[in-house]
């Protein structure tokens, strides 16, 4: 369902967090509030993390702030189609995040462009691939599409109009989310078209 009331929401959040942080004695603080992004898929409500253990979160490419991320979406039980309208963050690691994602896809589709083949990236989770193929409608001459299932499903860009081409295969994941095994690629998903926050909300939680 998504996320109507703003408050409820925050609140339940706070609950989790707050047994999260207090049963894991971790430095944290945090504060929810509503959601304010240029971007086309704005967050309703976004939980911002701070403290001295905040860099915990963002290491390993946020693999801790994503795992709590995941938790609090099924806490408002959003489905996967709505996951987006929660956002956690910490230490500015989502814009920092958007910058690279940004770069990396314009550099892929200057080398598509000009060698006239499909780029693929490597192996990432799906709100990743989501900003990417977002990213990527913006770009003229390129299209995007996913392929691959669960944790080994990537994006490829491909030369408008030639999805045709076979794609390289990245190097897949192993058990434990390393990327340097290699893969079977599997059968065509979504394409990306063309150019293809203190328990109670607004405040801080202090341990």
């Amino acid at each position: 369902m998504p996320i109507e009331n703003l408050q409820e929401s925050a609140q339940k959040i706070a609950s989790l967090l707050n047994g999260i942080i207090q049963k894991g004695d971790f430095r944290l603080k945090f504060r929810a509030m509503a959601g304010e992004s240029a971007l086309p898929e704005t967050p309703r409500l976004v939980v911002e993390f701070a403290g001295p253990d905040a860099p915990l979160l963002t290491q390993r490419r946020g693999e801790l702030l994503r795992a709590l991320e995941h938790l609090g979406t099924q806490a408002l039980r959003l489905e996967p189609q709505e996951q987006f309208l929660l956002s956690f963050d910490a230490l500015n690691f989502k814009a920092m995040e958007e910058q690279e994602l940004r770069l990396a896809a314009e550099t892929a589709a200057a080398r598509v462009l000009e060698t006239g083949m499909p780029y693929s990236f490597a192996p990432t989770h799906s709100r990743e691939r989501r900003r990417l193929h977002m990213i990527f409608r913006e770009i003229e001459g390129v299209e995007t599409a996913s392929l691959g299932e669960g944790s080994e499903r990537y994006l490829v860009v491909y030369p408008e109009g030639k999805t045709h081409l076979p794609a390289p295969i990245p190097a897949m994941p192993r058990r434990g989310g390393d990327r340097d095994a290699r893969g079977d690629r599997n059968g065509r998903g979504d394409r990306g078209g063309r150019g293809s926050r203190d328990g109670r909300s607004g405040g801080f939680n202090r341990r």
